[in-house]
């Protein structure tokens, strides 16, 4: 091998480390700001959740006993809300995501201007029915009601079946606050209240296994979730939007 070989050789591995080095310093240490805001945010909601529940108990011991609003840390990353017949379940995702290039989110200034700005730690937080967690029902099922997206700078937006899908439907101007996301949680408490359970169609329920009926009651152990109705009450999108 010639001298002129090995140099190539050389430089091809140099430029190589260097390369990782780059993406290292660039792309992973963004990601681990990203996640670190996202654990500040999911902090911030647990105990805007603690105090909401804790402000509302005595109005609701006064109203009506049977009516409960109460927080469950689960742990660092899922957190309970009971409200009434209803939980609103959180869950941080431990992981940075990307949105595809063709997301709406691309043609904004912000992101333009540095596409590591779009890089997100999510928050899903879903609408189950109380009694699911209650009566151990896991075949029941829960609804994606929004998910809260942070990124880098600690800027925000939402994805909503509610008006907060609309308000914060792109990342905000500054650094997410407590106030907002106590907005947050006030609207997500007012929807899942006014989300009701329907009636299932009588020919989703006519068969039933004999398990199913010895399990405890019939009542417990089939299937049931929120939009489980009638004609195009079934449809979640078409109801949520009215």
């Amino acid at each position: 091998m010639t001298y002129k070989e090995k140099r190539e050789i050389l430089t091809d591995k140099t430029q190589t480390r260097q390369l990782i080095i780059k993406l290292l310093k660039e792309k992973s240490i963004m990601k681990q700001d990203v996640f670190k805001n996202t654990i500040s945010v999911f902090e911030m909601i647990n105990e805007i959740c603690r105090e909401t529940a804790d402000d509302l108990k005595s109005e609701l011991d006064v109203l009506d006993s049977r009516v409960k609003l109460e927080f469950n840390e689960l742990n660092q990353h899922a957190t309970q809300l009971k409200i009434a017949g209803d939980m609103i379940e959180l869950f941080m995702h431990t992981n940075v995501f990307e949105f595809e290039k063709s997301h709406p989110m691309f043609k904004t200034g912000y992101v333009k201007q540095n596409e590591f700005n779009s890089y997100c730690g999510v928050i899903n937080i879903y609408n189950f029915l109380a009694d699911s967690f209650k009566y151990n029902r896991t075949n029941d099922v829960g609804y994606l009601i929004a998910r809260v997206f942070v990124n880098r700078d600690m800027r925000f937006f939402i994805e909503a079946k509610s008006p907060l899908g609309l308000k914060y439907n792109t990342f905000s101007n500054e650094a997410v606050t407590k106030e907002q996301l106590k907005e947050m949680i006030y609207d997500l408490i007012i929807f899942v209240i006014s989300f009701d359970l329907y009636i299932p169609p009588f020919d989703a329920v006519k068969e039933v296994t004999i398990n199913e009926i010895q399990e405890k009651t019939s009542s417990v152990s089939l299937r049931t979730g929120k939009r489980l109705g009638y004609g195009a009450s079934a449809n979640y999108d078409d109801e949520i939007n009215l």
